[in-house]
């Protein structure tokens, strides 16, 4: 039977679409068979296209480059969207500790132990810990709860950033590949967004892209993955085949995208009221397990919405059950 992803994708955007881009493309992205993936997530996280604007555009030979609702964003001088956590931290000084392993969580008495062998207590815990290895450190776990956790599924990225001694000459701030030729399934034009992504902020001199590879954790990181970028990023035509490389790096993000299958919602229907009844507030992109609400702005509300819920009582307006 055709999945209901599958079903649902053409029925928005068509099987052409669905045939050469959509169903290609979340094949690379989430690594997991369209039959194991659920479809409300959707009207979340895809935007819809007005097939009459676009086929105006498309007469009238127009970009129509307003469309999308990240069409226009900021993007930090330096350091990446990290500084933005860097900075508030600071704000806060002493008060925001880091490195710090949790290895048990008591539930009933609420307290917290650390790796270092310190403890700590608590009144309401917040938590953006990925919520399969949430339930494994609870002392206290049930059966049911373990078992629900262990319907989550995940999958992990390859990040190969590739620095080129050539000026920054492409417009582009990012690509998206379907293509099975090449590894990566986005490519982001990183010298774009930020001068100082690039040695000494020379764009003259200078360009940078950062692609990502999705996989599958048990499969692990595909082999000689950074030989493959370079070869995919001529093959797409993304940098000519004379570019001279200045430098690669790899990053293996184990948590990258929480996949939205068919059981994940009967899975977090066990897990949620459980913690929460426990004054545990899982919440973020691996604390709630909900891709369609996943993004850095999504988190930031999140945080705020659950601690004014502790603090005066209010309803959180961004997460649901």
């Amino acid at each position: 039977m055709p999945a209901k992803f599958v079903w649902r994708q053409n029925a928005t955007f068509g099987p052409g679409i669905t045939r050469l881009f959509m169903r290609p493309y979340n094949a690379k992205v989430w690594t997991t068979p369209p039959e194991e993936m659920a479809s409300e997530w959707i009207g979340e996280r895809v935007s819809v296209v007005d097939y009459r604007r676009a086929l105006e555009n498309v007469l009238m030979q127009r970009d129509d480059v307003g469309w999308g609702p990240n069409n226009t964003f900021r993007f930090p001088r330096t350091g990446g969207t990290g500084e933005i956590y860097r900075r508030l931290a600071e704000r806060l000084g002493p008060r925001v500790q880091t490195e710090r392993e949790v290895v048990e969580i008591d539930a009933d008495r609420r307290v917290l132990r650390f790796a270092d062998g310190a403890s700590d207590e608590y009144d309401a815990l917040v938590t953006s810990m990925p919520l399969d290895r949430l339930v494994a450190v609870l002392s206290k776990a049930p059966s049911a709860l373990q078992a629900a956790a262990g319907e989550l599924r995940r999958t992990s990225v390859c990040v190969v950033g590739v620095g080129y001694e050539r000026p920054l000459d492409d417009d582009k701030c990012w690509m998206y590949f379907p293509d099975g030729g090449v590894p990566f399934y986005r490519v982001t034009n990183f010298a774009k967004y930020a001068a100082a992504n690039v040695p000494a902020a020379d764009t003259t001199r200078f360009s940078s892209y950062m692609t990502e590879t999705a996989f599958a954790p048990p499969d692990g990181r595909p082999d000689r993955l950074a030989e493959g970028v370079l070869r995919g990023l001529v093959s797409a035509g993304v940098v000519e085949d004379d570019q001279t490389v200045a430098s690669t790096h790899a990053i293996d993000v184990d948590y990258a995208y929480p996949v939205p299958t068919v059981g994940r919602d009967r899975a977090l229907a066990v897990i949620q009221p459980w913690l929460m009844e426990r004054n545990i507030f899982s919440r973020g992109r691996f604390g709630s397990w909900r891709y369609e609400m996943g993004n850095m702005d999504h988190a930031v509300k999140m945080g705020v919405d659950v601690a004014r819920h502790i603090v005066e009582g209010r309803p959180e307006e961004l997460w649901a059950p």
